[in-house]
Parts: structure tokens; C-alpha cells; sequence
């Protein structure tokens, strides 16, 4: 028993003098040999997911998006992708060496996993410029969908009517900072204006995130328990929802306003199911980051073990992809685990060989055209707006056509290389999209005189990074792409298109876009969608204007 307590009074002083090195208090921690907080004795506890009649009573709900909507136990992930993401490899790499101490110093203090939580939000988020912060918004929001439970949101979301003829006001509440959270909650879940993401700040001084968090449950949380919950309103109705542990109850001061508290079992939360993602509210379209895995801690060792390895294994491939032949390269780069798979036949040899012939492909990666290339086992020229100077240079096809976003210009250049015999790659969606949509295709390709058009379908699979960014340095998309330990390009030829009714204006182009996009999206299963290079800019980079652009739908 001495040894116990030893060892507990150790991680006491441990864990607070965290605590003040991080925010300026002691953080309210007990001595070790006092009871840990307990709610209020006016809150009943129920250990089941509330009843759907229960909620139709309630006035509000106080769901514990952590320990209650989502299905993961550690936040670690989160702030793992913001460290990374927002602030480089480096604090990433900080924040894992710095994870054992931190989750240690968390379990061995009353409260701790809002010290745990405090000491990952320093790490991941000092120093960085607030202003600039956008992996709230472009990147958080995939790995928090994949994380929400059907269970608990189909709780919350089909919640019935209540006697007044009006649902229960929900208050979502979590330990994670309100930039890391709001934009997910609003954006992709939250339907209903009237609910409230509780949630604290992270401060801020001379446009820098300084990586403290405001005390408290933050302002949210406290303009939330006083408009909606009162303190002793007759007549107030609020239920808390959390889910695996009693942390909700110890930490967040919202549940003691509430009247009834059902916590969901840790055995019950393990049967329950990821949230489909046909079931979004909204669709996830677009998103941002270099990860392509969610980085939990052995999977983030995992990740800075390989990237040495990784580097080196780019360099080999990128030098034997600009040396060697495609029927040699291809057979050494599958060795390393660089694959790729043709489905269908390539079209046959044009009728005029001393006409070029255009291939229409959906937009996956920079390497898009290398691809088509290996599939057809001849030459292309590709025409891209954007390119990077290391791409080109490394680059096994040559010299890339660049366009000018001026439709007479851009068109102009292409049937120049259609009339010297090129081959000639073309992306009409502009930008590339990870997820399983394709965006509006613009009509130029339609317009351009010849036998027609040849679709092709792309699709990559990765392992670790995404060979993309919008954010992020682009001159870097190869090398990502390259460093993965495995990886695949999967290239479909289809059946050509006429183009001779817009030629001879008996079609619109627009008409025969939207049929290739359609083509194209049934040979992937994927959406179609109105969506454009503007908009994924402007939600990813925040840099680009508004397009009067509505949701996914096929033309």
C-alpha cells in the first residue's frame, strides 16, 4: 500500500505541474488519496442509449461528442492529423515522442484525460498561425465521419417531436479545441440552427495560436447553460447522452444541468457500427492532408519508421521510371510494390494516322497521363493548367502543355497537337478528387475537331500519403506518391465518343460533357456531380470565390 500511494502521489505532482506548465493552474486535481469528482446528486444515471420516447420529452440534449458520438476512445488521431497537417512532420513527430509521457501524466490524475487533452492541443497547435488555420475544415472532417456511430447519431438526428411540437435543442459538447470541431459539426451533422457546438477556444496572440485553451467549458458551453438550460427554470428537461466511460460526468460542468444522464456501456459502444457514408447528411466531397491512413499511435510509429526507407524507395522509382522502358519499368517497380492493372483493351489505331487522337480521363493525380501512357504503350503529350517545376523535371513523358484557362487560347493549342498526330491526355474536371465524385467537366474537349474522344477511367489506391494537395506544396505531390509502400493504378479504356453533332451543331458540348461524365461515372460507381475547381479551393484553401454550384447531382 505505501508503494501505491507513492506511486500515485507521484503522478499527481506529475500531472499538475503539466497542468501549469500548460495553462497556468493546477487544473483542479484532487490529492491522490480524495475521491475523484462526482455529478451532482440531482442527475439520475442510466446505463443505456436514451429511448426515443425520453428524448420526446427533453427540452434539450447534451451529447458528449467523444466518449458519445464517436465510436474511437482516444482523441490522439485528431490532434495527430493537426500536427501533421497544419504544422509539418516535425511536430508531428514531437507530438508521438511526447504521447507516452502525456498519456501517463492524464491517467494518473483526477480529470486527467482533459490534461492529456490540453497537453496534445500545446503540441499540436503553439505557433501556429491562426489566421491560416484551415485542417478544421479541409482535413478533420473524413476521420470524424468515419468515427461516428449509427447508433448514437441515429439518436440524436431522428429524435421525434416533443408535446410542443418541437425537438429537443442539442448541445454538443467536447474536450477538443472549437476550431478542431465546429466546422465538422456544422457542415457535415448539425441540420437544426438552434443547436450549439460547446466547445473551447484556443487563444490567440498576435495571430498566433499560443496552444493554451480557455478555462472552463468555454464560452459556448456557458451562453448554452444559461439560455437553454437555466439553473432552476421549472419546467427544464435536459438529458445527457455519453457513451463508454464516467469522464462526461467528471469533466464537462454542462451535465450537472441535466436532469438525466444515459451512459452507454464500453461493451454495448463495441457492437456498434461506423456510420455509412451513403448516410451523410451531407456528402464528403472534398477534402485535404497528405495522410491517407488515421493515424493512431503504433500507426503513426509505423509511418516515421517507414519514411526513410520511403524516401529512398521514391528516389529508386522515380529514376528507374525515367530510365528504363515501360515494359521493364513496370515489371521492377511492381517488385517494390508499384503496381498497376488495365482493364479493357486501348482503342484501336486511329483511321488518320497523321491526326492525333484526344483521351478524356477523370483528374486522380499529377501522374494521371503517365498512366494512360503505359496503358496505351506509346507516347503522350499532356496539357495541364498548373504544374510544378520538379514535376516536369521528373516527369517520364516529357514536357507538358500548359494552359492558359482562356477557352480560345487552350483550344487553339490542343488542335495544334491533334494535327501533328500527338496523342493528347486531358483532364476536363480541372482539379483532382479523392473521394468517389466527379466533378463538372468543362465542355472545351467536346469542341475540338476529329473522330471523336476516348474516355478513360482512373482510379489509385495508396497506402499512406495521398500523392494530392490544396493546401499544401505541390512540387511534393510525385514524391508523396512515390514514398508509399504500395500502391496501385487501375486504368479502363471506353468506347469512344462521336463528337461530329457539336461540330456540326446539332448538340450542345455541354450535352456531350455531361454524357461523358456520365459514361465515365458509371464505369467508376461513382456521383456526378456540379462541382468545380473553384469550389474545392475555395472550402479547401479559402482562396478561390463562390460558384453557384448545388449539391452532388448527374446532369
Amino acid at each position: 500500500m505505501p508503494d501505491e500511494k507513492m506511486a500515485a502521489a507521484q503522478k499527481f505532482v506529475f500531472s499538475n505541474l503539466l497542468s501549469i506548465l500548460l495553462h497556468g493552474s493546477s487544473g483542479g486535481g484532487a490529492p491522490p488519496d480524495a475521491l475523484p469528482p462526482q455529478p451532482s446528486e440531482k442527475v439520475c444515471i442510466h446505463r443505456r442509449a436514451p429511448p426515443a420516447s425520453r428524448l420526446a420529452e427533453a427540452t434539450a440534449l447534451v451529447v458528449d461528442v467523444d466518449g458519445g458520438l464517436l465510436l474511437s476512445r482516444s482523441l490522439f488521431p485528431y490532434f495527430m492529423l493537426v500536427a501533421v497537417e497544419a504544422g509539418g512532420l516535425l511536430r508531428g513527430l514531437l507530438l508521438l515522442l511526447l504521447y507516452p509521457v502525456i498519456a501517463c501524466a492524464g491517467a494518473g490524475a483526477s480529470g486527467g484525460g482533459d490534461v492529456a487533452v490540453r497537453a496534445m492541443a500545446f503540441v499540436a497547435f503553439c505557433g501556429l498561425r491562426a489566421a491560416r488555420f484551415r485542417a478544421g475544415r479541409a482535413v478533420l472532417p473524413r476521420w470524424l465521419l468515419e468515427d461516428v456511430g449509427v447508433e448514437a447519431f441515429d439518436a440524436v438526428r431522428r429524435r421525434p417531436l416533443g408535446a410542443a411540437g418541437k425537438r429537443a435543442v442539442v448541445v454538443w459538447a467536447s474536450r477538443m479545441p472549437r476550431v478542431m470541431l465546429e466546422p465538422f459539426l456544422k457542415e457535415y451533422l448539425i441540420a437544426d440552427a438552434a443547436d450549439v457546438v460547446a466547445a473551447r477556444e484556443m487563444k490567440v496572440l498576435w495571430g498566433f495560436y499560443t496552444g493554451l485553451m480557455e478555462e472552463g467549458d468555454g464560452e459556448a458551453a456557458s451562453e448554452a447553460r444559461k439560455n437553454l438550460m437555466g439553473s432552476t427554470v421549472v419546467g427544464d428537461d435536459v438529458v445527457g447522452f455519453s457513451g463508454g466511460s464516467m469522464e462526461f460526468l467528471r469533466n464537462n460542468s454542462l451535465s450537472s444541468s441535466c436532469k438525466e444522464v444515459y451512459v452507454v456501456s464500453a461493451d454495448e459502444k463495441s457492437k456498434w457500427r461506423p456510420l455509412p457514408s451513403h448516410e451523410y447528411p451531407r456528402p464528403l466531397v472534398f477534402h485535404d492532408g497528405r495522410l491517407a491512413f488515421r493515424p493512431t499511435p503504433l500507426d503513426t510509429v509505423a509511418m516515421f519508421v517507414w519514411l526513410p526507407l520511403g524516401a529512398a524507395l521514391a528516389m529508386a522509382r522515380i529514376a528507374v521510371a525515367m530510365a528504363l522502358p515501360y515494359r521493364y519499368a513496370t515489371l521492377i517497380l511492381a517488385a517494390t510494390g508499384q503496381s498497376w492493372r488495365l482493364r479493357g483493351s486501348p482503342p484501336p489505331s486511329s483511321r488518320s494516322p497523321s491526326r492525333g487522337q484526344l483521351y478524356v480521363c477523370n483528374h486522380r493525380t499529377l501522374i494521371d497521363p503517365v498512366y494512360v501512357s503505359i496503358g496505351l504503350n506509346r507516347p503522350v503529350r499532356a496539357v495541364s493548367y498548373s504544374l510544378s517545376r520538379l514535376s516536369e523535371l521528373i516527369s517520364p513523358i516529357g514536357r507538358t502543355v500548359h494552359l492558359a484557362r482562356d477557352r480560345a487560347h487552350d483550344g487553339a493549342a490542343m488542335e495544334r497537337l491533334l494535327d501533328g498526330g500527338a496523342h493528347v491526355v486531358v483532364c476536363p474536371e480541372g482539379t483532382t478528387c479523392r473521394e468517389p465524385y466527379l466533378l463538372r467537366f468543362s465542355p472545351l474537349f467536346a469542341e475540338l475537331s476529329g473522330e471523336g474522344v476516348v474516355p478513360v477511367v482512373l482510379a489509385v489506391e495508396t497506402a499512406m500519403f495521398h500523392a494530392t494537395t490544396a493546401g499544401g506544396w505541390k512540387s511534393m505531390d510525385p514524391l508523396y506518391y512515390m514514398a508509399n509502400p504500395r500502391m496501385c493504378y487501375t486504368v479502363e479504356f471506353l468506347g469512344k465518343v462521336d463528337t461530329a453533332p457539336v461540330r456540326n451543331g446539332a448538340a450542345a458540348s455541354t450535352d456531350v460533357a455531361n454524357r461523358v461524365q456520365r459514361l465515365m461515372a458509371a464505369a467508376l460507381g461513382y456521383e456526378c456531380t456540379m462541382l468545380t475547381r473553384k469550389d474545392k479551393y475555395l472550402m479547401l484553401a479559402g482562396n478561390d470565390g463562390l460558384v453557384g454550384a448545388k449539391g452532388p447531382t448527374c446532369q
